[in-house]
């Protein structure tokens, strides 16, 4: 089951308003052109940003996301019928020989056990040809990014078109090793309407991602950073072996 903020409609519906700045994208639209992809799975794709960037670029895209709720968004923007949309995730996918795997924003960190993340990364390696590759990110535990997660440094208030104005913030409800907790709050203007969303996301680091790469048959090509995020996250690169 999918957070609420993905899979609730309205919620789902809000979501790019919420954070219209995907200037974190650019990175990947880049590596796809520098590793010269002409087709790319976007795992976790939610609403549909990247997948539809891309297809506007004529790549071959197919988004895949367990939110029915946020791939109906996704369905509905200019473009979209340019992309091939799948409900489910990297476990069910069909046959498929991708030149580039993408999971953009915290998508890696969805995966909170082992057994998620390994299913997840055999799934990927399956769908992508000899010699293509898997990118995403994650971020660096050691800068403890959830310490920002309260009301008073991530409260917004927008104004959102067909929602009126809308509040939101985080809040931090547990840190238990590598698992964090939180809960996000969206408050909607219009009809006072209280709607929250609870979340875990899994900070594994730099080495224990590298290993588990290796484990399951990718050779690691490198480790960026994040422009958009310097020093917070690191982007892998890794790549199915010919």
């Amino acid at each position: 089951m999918s957070d609420a903020i993905f899979e609730n409609p309205r919620l789902a519906g809000i979501y790019d308003g919420l954070d219209p700045d995907r200037g974190d994208l650019d990175a990947y639209a880049a590596m796809a052109a520098e590793f010269g992809a002409r087709s790319v799975l976007d795992v976790g794709c939610g609403t549909g940003t990247f997948a539809c960037l891309l297809a506007a670029r004529g790549l071959e895209v197919t988004g895949v996301d367990p939110a029915a709720a946020s791939l109906a968004v996704a369905r509905a923007k200019p473009g979209a019928d340019a992309v091939r949309w799948l409900h489910g995730d990297a476990t069910c996918l069909p046959p498929l020989q991708v030149d580039l795997a993408c999971m953009t924003g915290n998508v890696a960190q969805v995966f909170i056990t082992d057994d998620e993340w390994s299913a997840t990364l055999r799934g990927v390696r399956a769908a992508l040809r000899p010699g293509g590759r898997l990118v995403f990110e994650t971020r660096d535990p050691a800068r403890q990014a959830w310490l920002r997660w309260t009301r008073d440094q991530s409260f917004s208030r927008r104004d959102i078109e067909g929602a009126g104005v809308v509040q939101s913030w985080h809040e931090l409800s547990d840190v238990s090793g590598e698992l964090v907790s939180f809960r996000s709050v969206v408050v909607f203007e219009a009809d006072d309407a209280v709607l929250t969303s609870t979340s875990t996301l899994r900070f594994r680091d730099r080495g224990e991602v590298a290993g588990s790469l290796a484990a399951h048959g990718y050779q690691l090509d490198g480790v960026r950073d994040a422009p958009d995020r310097p020093g917070l996250e690191f982007v892998f690169i890794a790549r199915r072996p010919d």
